[in-house]
């Protein structure tokens, strides 16, 4: 927001040094880029007019000009100026003079010279050459010198004379505080900074002198505003008699200081007011309005739209649309239309003051590609309270510089006018958060230097407060704390120290992530992080199932781009693309893991967040290397009787080479105030199951081998193996409580079995039946040999187990050894059809 510092003393009086201003300025939360002064070592510039200007023999845009300078020619001679503007054709104009021996800005001196033969005593200076951006220059003089008003003394000091001896500060303004977008609003900061009083341009429009032209504004237009919830407010006044000219110079400096280009008294007045105010202001000839009827809706899907830039602009059914009784006028809070432009026959205007949702321009801008000084505006945020002042003090200014007559009346449309409730700001909360002792006293005086209506209970305990309604960003008490702080003066809050018994420490939750990371890396994983902005094209290429919690995205406001639009709810794509770009660059295996975020769409309510754990590699393992992996990482959680389930969804994952990874639902090991149970949202959605499995058991993720058609989508062509966890469920689960075991004094005694089992009859069920039988002689049980062959029937497996059995209190002897055997055998053969095998 470049302001310039003239402009900005008509609100608030400023009268210490610009460097003391800047620094405060600072120090109260303003950020500034830079103070520039255009005056700054410029030097040798006056007044000059043209008398006669003439194209030299032999160039093609090279003109010798006589200029009188006044008393500042040494022999009282014009001055004979060599020019290449082709607006300086014009005998009797006024312009800027750069004497010989000037220096301009950018430390450039000026010197006699010889042009084409010519001789040349000076140069006739245009806007840039005196340090304006080409952006700010009008049209008319972009590419020529500097018309200035026929009003102005020959001879006289040209940096007096146009104001050049100006000082703009621009200032970097937050999104949190769209209301410091104009001068008021910086000048509403000032004054709270230097305690001055805040003055405002009111009641001028209210003046019967102003009041030029019959009848009312409801006369000659009327409002429907269809889409309340996108247009809270549209107020509508009327000018006739206009006259379409320049601006007056004041105004044209003004604005080219502030980086906006001049352009008619109409057009310059709405964007001084804009930059005045912070409302942005839109003025139609009347015309062009069918019916003097405004309506406000959206676009149609597909409707063609030509907006002011001269540009066809395709437009989408959420897009709104100021329109008349037959065709759209104006894209609401972005640019008008080239059909209803000012124009110079314009005769009748109506001003439009309206209020847009933020959401909404900020959408259309974004997706038109069309970015104005009224989007930026809009999209941050407007207060419709400003609307009606706004208009008026567009009228006023017309009434004022005679670029029109002003109709009595506005056409308001303001259905949900709220009434601003005040806000309670406990005193000793807000010295508890800045960690000072500022009196309450002095604490409703600083808000009430921020044009707060504030008022002190007369227990001295809160303070009823009422911001401006242009603080759109002041919602909660808590929110005057920087308010307060600021003012009062960040060097002036106290430095703090912990307690000398705090003890620092890190949570549960970050020792167990230390823990997951040191497994990890121990048997050769490397971490990553990537980002939780992803495209919502990443669960299409990962072929999520329709309908998997993993598609409930929550989606950007302002996103970057379509691939940054929507937080990830997932992470095995970002993992697939970092395997990716490792296999593109020729790395013959790769080994990663990542902790990470993920996000769900909570169907209004806040977004679901939750820690989820990625684990992937290709090259040299298969799928029993990656279970391998998973076993380590519980194990060294504690956690005990995981499952892993042949899952028949296999959504990401290969068909048969992949499996849901369970844990008992009840009792099971678990000491964390994280623990889940019974509330797991799912992790993953890799697969079609999310939650909890059909016996009841917690799932906590997925692993297996990535499907091919997914790969394809990476560009890798070699088997990868992945799996995703729910991070916050382990941490629920995980039981660190480690007691000493002493070794075991007694021989063990084994036993190895091979059953004959269909092929539906997973290792864990036998497994599961052979403990809880064990009457506490089993130790271990373990799967040693899988067969299928000639020998064994079509629809069977033989399952070769090696039993161990140990006593912690004597040496077995067979008989109680086999008692227990057979029991074991008997009870697999009943609950799993298994039954030993015959040789």
């Amino acid at each position: 927001m470049l302001v310039p510092l003239s402009w900005l003393r008509e609100y608030v009086d400023i009268d210490v040094p610009v460097d003391e201003f800047a620094e405060r300025m600072v120090m109260s939360g303003s950020n500034i880029e830079t103070v520039k002064n255009y005056a700054e070592g410029v030097s040798g510039l006056v007044v000059g007019r043209v008398v006669s200007a003439e194209r030299i023999d032999g160039s093609d845009h090279l003109n010798v000009c006589k200029v009188d300078v006044g008393a500042a020619s040494e022999d009282g001679e014009p001055l004979q100026i060599v020019c290449g503007a082709d607006n300086v054709r014009r005998p009797g104009i006024l312009v800027v003079v750069a004497l010989p021996g000037a220096v301009l800005p950018g430390d450039f001196k000026i010197k006699k010279t010889k042009l084409f033969g010519t001789k040349s005593c000076g140069m006739i200076c245009s806007a840039q050459e005196l340090g304006f951006e080409e952006k700010a220059v009008s049209v008319e003089m972009r590419d020529g010198i500097w018309i200035l008003p026929s009003d102005f003394e020959v001879g006289s000091d040209a940096v007096k004379a146009i104001g050049l001896d100006e000082t703009v500060i621009d200032f970097e303004i937050t999104p949190n505080r769209p209301d410091c977008l104009s001068i008021t609003g910086i000048a509403r900061e000032a004054a709270a900074v230097f305690g001055k009083k805040l003055r405002e341009h009111k009641g001028e429009h209210k003046e019967p002198s102003l009041l030029c032209s019959s009848g009312a504004a409801s006369d000659y237009v009327d409002v429907v505003v269809e889409k309340a919830d996108l247009c809270p407010r549209y107020v509508a006044r009327v000018c006739t008699d206009i006259k379409i000219e320049a601006s007056p110079f004041w105004m044209q400096t003004r604005l080219m200081f502030a980086g906006v280009r001049p352009i008619s008294n109409i057009v310059d007045i709405t964007n001084y007011v804009m930059l005045e105010c912070g409302h942005p202001i839109h003025a139609f000839d009347i015309r062009q309005v069918e019916g003097g009827m405004i309506v406000v809706d959206t676009a149609k899907d597909g409707e063609v739209f030509t907006t002011l830039d001269g540009k066809e602009r395709e437009l989408s059914g959420d897009m709104l649309l100021i329109n008349d009784k037959a065709k759209p006028v104006a894209i609401a809070g972005v640019m008008g239309g080239l059909n209803s432009g000012i124009v110079d026959d314009t005769e009748t205007i109506i001003v439009e003051a309206a209020n847009f949702n933020a959401d909404s321009i900020r959408l259309t801008s974004k997706r038109l590609g069309l970015r104005s000084e009224a989007s930026l505006r809009f999209e941050k945020g407007v207060s419709p309270e400003l609307s009606e002042s706004a208009a008026d003090r567009v009228c006023a200014l017309a009434a004022e510089t005679g670029a029109g007559a002003v109709v009595s009346g506005s056409v308001d449309r303001y259905p949900g006018k709220r009434e601003t409730a005040p806000i309670i700001v406990r005193v000793d909360r807000m010295n508890a958060v800045l960690g000072t002792a500022i009196a309450a006293k002095e604490m409703t005086d600083i808000l009430r230097r921020l044009d707060m209506d504030a008022e002190l209970s007369p227990d001295g305990k809160t303070i009823s407060v009422v911001p401006p309604h242009v603080r759109v960003d002041l919602k909660d008490e808590i929110d005057f704390s920087e308010e307060i702080a600021r003012i009062y003066g960040y060097d002036e809050l106290g430095v703090t120290l912990h307690r000398d018994d705090a003890e620092a420490t890190a949570s549960s939750g970050w020792r167990l992530r230390s823990l997951v990371r040191t497994a990890l890396t121990g048997v050769g994983y490397s971490e990553i992080q990537t980002y939780s902005f992803v495209s919502p094209k990443g669960v299409d290429k990962i072929m999520l199932p329709q309908g998997s919690s993993g598609r409930r995205f929550v989606r950007l406001i302002n996103p970057l781009g379509e691939e940054n639009s929507v937080m990830r709810t997932v992470l095995l794509p970002n993992l697939l693309d970092v395997l990716s770009g490792n296999f593109s660059r020729g790395a013959a295996r790769a080994r990663l893991f990542e902790i990470g975020n993920t996000f769900r769409d909570a169907c209004g309510e806040l977004p679901e967040e939750r820690l989820s754990l990625s684990i992937g590699f290709y090259g040299g393992g298969d799928f029993y290397d990656l279970k391998g992996v998973v076993e380590i990482l519980l194990a060294k959680l504690g956690i005990r009787g995981a499952r892993y389930v042949l899952d028949a969804d296999t959504g990401s994952w290969h068909p048969g080479r992949c499996a849901r990874v369970d844990l008992p639902g009840a009792g099971a090991p678990g000491n964390s105030s994280h623990d889940t149970e019974g509330s797991s949202p799912g992790t993953l959605g890799v697969s079609g199951s999310d939650g909890e499995s059909a016996q009841g058991n917690h799932i906590i993720g997925y692993m297996g081998e990535v499907h091919s058609d997914a790969l394809q989508n990476y560009d890798i062509d070699v088997p990868v193996f992945a799996a995703e966890l729910d991070f916050e469920m382990l941490a629920g689960k995980a039981d660190m409580a480690r007691e000493y075991v002493p070794l075991r004094r007694y021989p063990a005694a084994t036993r190895d079995i091979a059953l004959l089992a269909d092929e539906d009859v997973t290792v864990y069920d036998i497994e599961v039946v052979a403990r809880s039988n064990g009457g506490g002689l089993l130790e271990d049980i373990t799967l040693f040999d899988v067969y299928r062959g000639e020998q064994i029937a079509a629809g069977k497996k033989s399952l070769a187990f090696n039993l161990v059995y140990r006593a912690d209190d004597r040496t077995l002897t067979d008989g109680e050894v086999g008692k227990v055997h057979e029991r074991i055998l008997e009870e697999i053969a009943k609950k799993t059809g298994a039954v030993l095998r015959e040789v």
